[in-house]
């Protein structure tokens, strides 16, 4: 596979569910990540808002890249009060802030900051991607993010509902990443049945996306896809200008465990041998 298809793509969310890593254990790891064979395939650490004293502190003086996470409901002063600290901090490189869409959005105060709104579902679904495209329009550095697994309080989206997503997103011309539940390459039942969506397809349905717009149909079957065979020779046979129309749109995505696509990347044959060498072996992991 080329590894440009991975450049930047997997953010390390080791602090939240189901990694949850205390923070220093976090900073520790992600800086090992960082210097690894597979470093240019992995993101910023992210990191809780509420969090940015302590990320401030930990990161000491070497330099930190972090994602500024504000989930769904944070107040809006925890958001500006964390974005003022790091601002200022000369070690933390503060890459993007995450929070969720609501219509006040715009009003808040982070410095210019790279955003990227998570869309609800339902009613405000359609609204948020028209107005983040608008501010898109408008010069404004933002993108949009769906999450694609389950929480308490988040069902487990389907393929359809994921079509959607991506085919909305890209229909408008917005960048987009996922959270929570691409912790394999491709779409199976795990765990006891549990359903989880698949980062090749992913990667596949978001080419689909933007090479036959709103074509939903055909995009929720890409991600309904189980067979390695119907999907893999298809992304090993992009060329550098399929692979960059791909990755503009789908940007990256958090995952708690940043070797686990590549490891499976790797058993697949997949992985460039230069990237593989500092994987841990299945027994470490």
């Amino acid at each position: 596979m080329n590894p440009t298809l991975l450049l930047h793509l997997i953010d390390d969310a080791a602090v939240f569910p189901p990694g949850n890593a205390p923070l220093r254990r976090a900073v520790a790891e992600h800086r090992r990540h960082r210097s690894s064979s597979y470093a240019a395939a992995i993101g910023p650490l992210l990191v809780p808002v509420a969090d940015a004293a302590t990320i401030a502190d930990l990161a000491a003086d070497r330099s930190l890249a972090v994602g500024l996470i504000a989930r769904p409901g944070t107040p809006r002063q925890v958001i500006e009060e964390g974005v003022a600290l790091l601002r200022v901090d000369p070690t933390v490189r503060v890459s993007g802030l995450e929070l969720g869409w609501v219509p006040q959005w715009r009003a808040f105060d982070v410095a210019g900051i790279p955003l990227t709104l998570e869309v609800p579902r339902g009613p405000d679904h359609d609204r948020a991607l028209d107005d983040v495209a608008q501010a898109r329009a408008a010069a404004l550095p933002a993108q949009v993010k769906f999450r694609t697994g389950a929480t308490p309080t988040w069902p487990w989206p389907t393929e359809r509902e994921l079509a959607e997503f991506i085919t909305g997103a890209v229909s408008r011309g917005l960048p987009f990443k996922l959270t929570g539940g691409l912790h394999h390459l491709l779409r199976a039942d795990h765990d006891g049945g549990r359903p989880e969506h698949g980062l090749l397809n992913v990667l596949l349905a978001t080419q689909r996306a933007v090479t036959e717009p709103n074509r939903v149909d055909e995009v929720e079957s890409v991600l309904a896809e189980r067979d390695p065979l119907a999907v893999v020779p298809v992304l090993e046979r992009w060329k550098p200008a399929q692979i960059e129309a791909v990755r503009s749109a789908f940007t990256a995505y958090g995952c708690c465990g940043v070797t686990d696509p590549l490891t499976e990347l790797d058993a697949m044959g997949l992985l460039p041998a230069d990237l593989a060498t500092d994987l841990p072996h299945p027994d470490e992991r």
